[in-house]
């Protein structure tokens, strides 16, 4: 074979090796880009046949506005607002959205996103702190045997006790006219600060001093500048201005060896810690710590040193929508937003789940007592300008010694 034969066959072998592989990285490409296809048209298949299952679901049961009555115990929950997220610090209204969720009642996105849902909260209560009577608005679908499906997921502490049907543009918090909470508590707060705690379970309450705490309760009534009630509200903020309709103390009654009373507080609405602060400064004063006057004094412009009574023993009792109930509740179309016969679903609950709460975890932790313990502490005389003065007298004493 002469050179240029021997050339020609070497670009023909070339060409033939060329082609088989260029066939084959045809053939590889083509079959990525049909898998990518098919896993694609699947993905859009399940996308598809999701959100259809999603508009049948809708039409099945339809989302409507609604409320739900929500009873719960507060004992190791971070309050009830959701903070989406954070999962470290749980809240009642996880355990809700999480329930809502597996029940049906919303679509799984609607739980990070709850404006989805319009969910809005009558009452935001604080760490701890139980509810009797919480009221929910929100949008849902409308399923079968829809209390039983959602408390199936809720833990034995939480329960939704009711549920109505209400206008579109209904908000649980701005149509609220009232609210009423009930504070529980150990007898022995209102002892003579010389009392010996030891025997804080001999303590009994008389008659002459129940009398003054509520004439001290009765001073609430009205409207007030609470200011000095909650945390960072100036004396000239007008929201610091709430009205407060009822405060007494009931007659007090026996838990096991120890003396309790309930005290009940109905206003329009209330700042943070601002009830706890209202039973602490009576509670001050009772036991000597405080003249009366600081209650007075306690709605001026000054700053006044307010204790803040321990959150253990607060419950929401009701919320009220008087205003939503005249102009809707007798137009033949909507329910009346009461819960009279609730009433008795609401009382078990307390008696199953609130009451022994509060009862058990004060005689383990003794939270009143701790808490009675740091009331010398508090300056109830000087304002916070004369405690600033005093504070820097003694730093110059210290610096010139």
């Amino acid at each position: 074979m002469n050179r240029l034969s021997v050339l020609i066959a070497g670009f023909q072998h070339r060409s033939r090796c060329t082609m088989s592989q260029g066939e084959l990285l045809s053939t590889k490409s083509t079959k990525r880009v049909n898998e990518t296809t098919s896993g694609d048209n699947e993905q859009i298949t399940k996308k598809v046949k999701l959100e259809g299952e999603n508009t049948d679901d809708e039409k099945k049961y339809p989302k409507k506005k609604v409320v739900l009555l929500l009873a719960y115990s507060g004992k190791g929950y971070y309050g009830m607002q959701r903070n989406a997220g954070n999962s470290q610090f749980r809240t009642i209204e996880d355990e809700l959205v999480s329930a809502l969720i597996k029940s049906g009642c919303i679509p799984e996105n609607h739980g990070d996103e709850m404006k989805k849902m319009s969910f809005q909260r009558c009452a935001r209560t604080d760490k701890g702190v139980s509810a009797a009577g919480q009221v929910v608005s929100l949008k849902l679908r409308l399923i079968e045997d829809i209390i039983e499906n959602i408390n199936k997921h809720l833990p034995a502490q939480i329960r939704v006790l009711g549920f109505k049907r209400v206008t579109q543009g209904f908000n649980s918090k701005n149509n609220c006219d009232a609210r009423t909470y009930s504070y529980m508590l150990p007898t022995v707060a209102f002892a003579p600060k010389d009392y010996d705690i030891h025997k804080s379970a001999a303590f009994r309450l008389d008659l002459e001093t129940l009398k003054r705490v509520n004439w001290l309760f009765s001073l609430y009534k009205g409207t007030h500048n609470f200011h000095n009630f909650t945390s960072q509200k100036s004396p000239q903020d007008p929201s610091a201005r709430r009205y407060i309709t009822e405060m007494s103390c009931e007659p007090p009654f026996l838990c096991g060896e120890s003396e309790f009373a309930m005290i009940t507080v109905r206003g329009q609405s209330f700042m943070l810690h601002q009830i706890r602060k209202m039973i602490g400064l009576v509670i001050a004063v009772i036991k000597g710590y405080a003249k009366e006057e600081v209650l007075e004094r306690s709605w001026g412009q000054e700053k006044v040193d307010v204790p803040r009574a321990p959150g253990l023993g607060l419950v929401l009792e009701r919320v009220h929508f008087d205003r939503y109930n005249q102009r809707f509740g007798g137009d033949g179309l909507h329910q009346r937003l009461e819960w009279d016969e609730e009433d008795e679903l609401i009382k078990g609950f307390k008696k199953a789940h609130i009451y022994p709460s509060i009862v058990d975890t004060e005689s383990e932790e003794r939270s009143m007592i701790s808490w009675m313990a740091s009331l010398p502490i508090h300056d109830y005389e000087a304002s916070a300008a004369d405690r600033r003065e005093k504070d820097q007298k003694q730093v110059c004493a210290m610096s010139q010694e």
